[in-house]
């Protein structure tokens, strides 16, 4: 793997505390690939041979079943997936596509195993990681049990909104099928969901949002640091 690349890996805070020499042993066997938009990295169901890194890009992580699809997250750089996968050495749970142009480290997944046993630094970090995403399925879980599909609608643009710092007025960042395919709904749900916010101050046009009573919209969404991402 080229030096910058694993400067670029080692500031991940997964990769950042351990030693240098065990990072030289994860990366002996890594390489570096670029890959071009819609081309499928994970397979769902397939070995977990390889813990990948994304670099630059971004990535969708999906499921299927039953002629049925959905998203399940959207990864930028950097970041690592699927974890869980490598450390059990058990099949992935998700596929994994990427959006536009993506430079993907593949660490291999034996060698993670290998040194997980041996530096503590990188152990921590890997139980730390692997919390977060746990927690991160589980305030998932909640909003699509707890909240209505105005409410998910709603509480998604709040989070864009600071997660990008932009205004009042912005685009989306995705086509309004994948929206929906993130949210949990149809696209005839979505589009009835963003009729419905009309009446707490925003409107669509395309793929622009503008958000003209962001107080009114925050009471009706009630965005909750439980339920939301640290932005709240």
């Amino acid at each position: 793997m080229p030096a910058l690349s694993h400067q670029d890996v080692r500031e991940l805070h997964l990769f950042s505390e351990m030693s240098d020499e065990h990072f030289q042993m994860l990366m002996r066997g890594a390489y570096v690939q670029n890959f071009p938009p819609q081309l499928e990295l994970i397979e769902e169901g397939a070995a977990s041979d390889f813990l990948h890194v994304l670099l630059s890009g971004s990535v969708d992580l999906f499921s299927s079943w039953n002629g049925r699809e959905t998203i399940m997250a959207t990864l930028r750089p950097v970041n690592s997936f699927i974890l869980a996968a490598t450390i059990k050495d058990a099949p992935y749970l998700m596929s994994a596509r990427t959006l536009e142009k993506s430079r993907v480290a593949l660490i291999p997944s034996e060698d993670v195993r290998k040194v997980f046993e041996l530096d503590n630094a990188f152990a921590r970090a890997m139980v730390t990681e692997l919390a977060e995403c746990y927690r991160a399925v589980i305030k998932t879980q909640k909003e699509q049990k707890l909240r209505t599909s105005l409410e998910r609608l709603a509480n998604y643009l709040l989070r864009h909104q600071k997660r990008e710092g932009v205004s009042h007025e912005f685009d989306l960042p995705f086509e309004k099928r994948r929206l929906a395919s993130y949210l949990g709904m149809t696209p005839e749900n979505l589009s009835r969901a963003f009729k419905g916010l009309q009446a707490y101050g925003v409107t669509i046009d395309g793929q622009h949002i503008t958000i003209s009573d962001q107080a009114d919209l925050e009471r009706f969404a009630k965005p909750d640091r439980l339920l939301d991402d640290p932005f709240y």
